[in-house]
């Protein structure tokens, strides 16, 4: 009596034994899921360090990175920066157009300011009961805006900004109105205040934007932010499934509010002050060029976007009143004095010619390349094809 060998089934097929370097079928290398993550940690450690490194970039900071100057600005940029992170939660996750996400700002930065000169709180507890205000304004404020969708939501929340904006302006007793409000340095810690704890500000201003990073980053990969994104696409499929798309997309947004808030708080130390502007429209649809600059629905593309604009933005002034600038005729003189058609102009551009906004555009690009190695002959991906073509011929 002779075995015979079972017949090879679809489930018993050989398979070639998993290039090196290679998990399995669906996962790349290792490295390359760890790389974004140590990526991610060397520019924290060197930001971290730049206060401590004489290093000159002409044209970007106004003079060394260990100088005031250079760490205020840098400060400015990476709390812009926290902020469009905010607004791309709600725009690119979330899928909400909000004209009204620069009044989450503004209550944390007066809410904290009113706290600290009337109230005389501590710092700290200031910031918290500040973040809690901040919070209790998105949920209210949300849950009224969430009632429609798309343009008429935007609508919804530019009438919000605008009710703040005025209510700011008008109390003059409590807000400072037009003129703005003061840091009352008495409850705030003595190395948080001045030109010369300018250092300290910075690293206050990187911890925060660090914080919001990991709170986006974490609402994005947790099933909140997949219900969110699933909403955004198509939120009547998500509502057949049997699951609350509102509910979800109002945490977000309360979310998002949050990091704005912290945000702010930030800005009013950095600034030692805090002014009308903060609360207006005008900054929301700040925020949104910045988004839309650094590439929608990119964590990092939001960070490049506020960093650019701001850096734009404060250089720019520099550069119209440049001796060559003055004397150029007229006709080229008066626009190239004025940063806000300079970045116009930039907003124009990258809107035409890099529609996916510059974390978008390298995106594509690596696709693209992605793509011609795989369809190149001998390469890994023809290799997988190759395999899957015999396995197939070999079960029929």
């Amino acid at each position: 009596m002779t075995l015979r060998s079972p017949r090879p089934t679809p489930n018993s097929a050989p398979r070639r034994p998993e290039p090196p370097g290679r998990v399995g079928p669906a996962q790349g290398p290792i490295w390359k899921s760890l790389a974004p993550v140590i990526v991610g940690v060397v520019l924290v450690i060197v930001m971290a360090i730049l206060p401590l490194l004489n290093l000159s970039l002409p044209g970007i900071l106004p003079g060394p990175t260990y100088t005031p100057g250079s760490l205020a600005l840098l400060s400015l940029c990476m709390v812009f920066a926290a902020l469009a992170l905010s607004y791309n939660l709600l725009l690119g996750s979330a899928g909400m157009l909000s004209f009204g996400h620069a009044l989450y700002f503004g209550a944390g930065a007066y809410g904290l300011g009113i706290l600290l000169d009337a109230f005389a709180l501590p710092l700290w507890q200031g910031v918290f009961v500040a973040l809690i205000g901040g919070m209790v304004i998105a949920l209210v404020t949300g849950a009224v805006a969430m009632r429609v969708n798309g343009i008429p939501f935007a609508m919804v929340t530019l009438a919000f900004a605008q009710a703040g904006s005025v209510l700011v302006r008008r109390n003059q007793a409590i807000t400072g109105g037009e003129e703005g409000l003061g840091l009352h340095t008495d409850s705030v810690p003595d190395w948080l205040v001045g030109v010369i704890n300018t250092r300290n500000l910075y690293w206050f201003a990187l911890i925060v934007l660090v914080l919001v990073y990991l709170i986006v980053l974490w609402v994005d990969k947790s099933r909140l932010g997949h219900l969110a994104a699933a909403a955004r696409e198509n939120e009547l499929r998500v509502q057949v499934l049997g699951l609350r798309p509102a509910r979800a997309k109002l945490i977000v947004f309360v979310i998002a509010a949050l990091c704005a808030s912290l945000a702010g708080i930030a800005y009013l130390l950095l600034q030692s002050g805090t002014q009308p502007s903060a609360v207006g429209a005008d900054l929301t649809i700040t925020v949104l060029v910045m988004v839309v600059l650094g590439g929608v629905g990119f964590r990092w593309g939001a960070i490049a976007g506020g960093v650019l604009y701001t850096i734009l933005d404060q250089r720019l002034t520099v550069l119209a009143r440049a001796e060559g600038i003055q004397a150029l005729p007229d006709f080229l003189r008066i626009p190239l004095s004025e940063p806000l058609f300079l970045l116009g102009v930039l907003f124009i551009l990258v809107v035409m010619f890099l529609p996916g906004g510059i974390a978008g555009t390298v995106d594509s690009l690596r696709r693209r390349r992605r793509g011609a190695a795989a369809a190149a002959p001998g390469s890994l991906g023809a290799l997988e094809d190759s395999e899957s073509v015999e396995a197939e011929v070999s079960v029929r």
